[in-house]
């Protein structure tokens, strides 16, 4: 009688035992092979928008090209987010690099000044009011010596450098 009274609580026990694991493996959600639809694989989720990234390059290309640097290479695919942290990264140093001239726009022997070798004439001409505000060429900003330049260039085209002229084979 012994045996059968510790035989029930076993058996019930049992039994909750094997109740509760599978409905714990019911509400457990199931794995499924197919995302449902409207919700992006783990993957998918990962990849960025490729023509972000191509801007990025090309700008970043562009700024290189114009300093005479090596254009920058990467290996991965330009619709992941490793790709769009470098172009990021790069395109962002590019245009610091771009803003820093080197140092040689502050050219001061007379009778050229700054990096474009603006004389006296050019710079009363072309830019009287920053001449009077800041004085020589060599104290300009190189942003302000290259739109003075293109205000020359408008004009009078590439009169005033016709070394360069020469050697891009313009005149």
């Amino acid at each position: 009688m012994d045996d059968r009274r510790m035989l029930l609580p076993l058996a019930l026990a049992v039994l909750m035992l094997v109740a509760t694991s599978s409905g714990l493996s019911a509400a457990a959600p199931k794995h499924r092979a197919t995302p449902k639809p409207g919700t992006l694989s783990a993957r998918e989720a990962r990849r960025v928008n490729a023509r972000l990234t191509r801007r990025l390059r090309a700008v970043t290309w562009r700024w290189q090209a114009v300093m005479g640097r090596h254009r920058s290479r990467l290996g991965a695919p330009l619709d992941t987010r490793m790709a769009l942290r470098f172009w990021r990264r790069k395109a962002r140093l590019v245009r610091r690099l771009a803003a820093h001239p080197p140092p040689s726009w502050r050219d001061s022997g007379d009778p050229y000044w700054g990096g474009l070798q603006m004389d006296r004439g050019f710079m009363r001409t072309y830019a009287p009011r920053m001449l009077l505000r800041r004085g020589w060429a060599n104290r300009w900003t190189p942003l302000e010596q290259m739109w003075v330049a293109e205000h020359a260039h408008r004009g009078r085209g590439y009169g005033p450098w016709p070394n360069t002229a020469r050697y891009c084979g313009l005149g």
